[in-house]
């Protein structure tokens, strides 16, 4: 009798099995039309990540395994002040190198000042950067940015790159995924922004984004202090992007960077002179807070990132 139960049993586990897979593409499609509040009008399990856009009337969003990337309707807040004000401080702008920015959004941004020479954009997944080239949202909103012959792209392991590739550029900027796991965290390491330091140009500047100085304050705050310990200087500085609300950003240099100014030939949507001064301005409840700093053999940020997001998850 217990081997005819045993063999009942294995058979309803083994059929259950084969419906699962055969169902489980429906399961992820009613699963994730439930995760997003908008209309998902493309899908895609990557080598790498699971790839979803949904739209809400002009609303575009590109989510990269469940975590929003960028919204249409807001995320010029979040790349001018990314590529703006380090590129109008640059004493040169022939070679910029893009870690990240897979979209192309970066890359727009940074095509509008007619003294680049070289564009390099290094994103692990080529179907993000194909997605940027092909699909016509996503086109549309990076304006060809990837295809302008100035642009070329890398689909590489941006660490890899870095530690690999000894060019020097006089502006890099790093638009990666927040790091909430040890294998993004080695992107926000001593080690990794020592190597930054060696491939900028003497008076080369470096810009990356930086979690939320509100929501993660000591996430933020051990990205500067890490940046510091690798003998960089930083500008700190924080602004309002309504998806992701109070998001910071670094600029950091080999040599004191100078002071950030919005470049004024160039037409945009958000920075002003006021917008940029106030970004560089801390509240008390955002201001500096001595943290650890975050090496490769002691990788603290993810565990401190995921511990300051909790707090606002309960």
């Amino acid at each position: 009798p217990w081997r005819r139960l045993l063999f009942g049993g294995c058979t309803i586990v083994t059929l259950g099995m084969v419906a699962g897979i055969g169902f489980s593409t429906d399961l992820v499609e009613i699963f994730e039309r439930r995760l997003y509040r908008a209309p998902i009008i493309y899908t895609d399990q990557t080598l790498y990540q699971r790839v979803v856009i949904t739209r809400n009337d002009d609303d575009v969003r590109l989510f990269l395994d469940g975590n929003l990337q960028f919204s249409t309707r807001d995320e010029y807040r979040y790349h001018e002040m990314l590529v703006h004000p380090a590129m109008n401080a640059a004493r040169s702008r022939e070679r910029v190198l893009v870690l990240g920015g897979g979209d192309g959004l970066v890359a727009r941004e940074l095509l509008k000042y007619g003294d680049v020479g070289e564009i390099i954009v290094v994103d692990l997944d080529p179907e993000v950067t194909r997605l940027a080239r092909e699909f016509p949202l996503i086109r549309e909103a990076n304006g060809g940015a990837l295809d302008d012959p100035r642009v070329r792209v890398i689909n590489a392991d941006a660490y890899t790159y870095v530690e690999e590739n000894t060019d020097l550029f006089s502006v890099i900027i790093a638009d990666l995924p927040d790091p909430n796991n040890e294998g993004l965290s080695k992107l926000y390491s001593q080690t990794f922004y020592r190597m930054i330091r060696e491939r900028l140009t003497p008076d080369g500047l470096f810009v990356t984004q930086a979690t939320s100085p509100y929501f993660v304050r000591e996430s933020y705050w051990m990205i500067v202090n890490t940046l510091e310990s690798a003998d960089l200087y930083t500008v700190p500085m924080q602004t309002y992007v309504p998806t992701f609300g109070n998001w910071g950003f670094v600029v950091a240099g080999r040599l004191r960077p100078p002071d950030l100014a919005v470049p004024a030939a160039i037409d945009l949507r958000y920075l002003t002179p006021t917008v940029l001064q106030n970004a560089q301005t801390f509240d008390p409840d955002t201001e500096r807070i001595d943290t650890a700093i975050n090496t490769l053999d002691r990788p603290v940020l993810p565990r401190v990132y995921e511990a300051g997001w909790a707090r606002w998850q309960n």
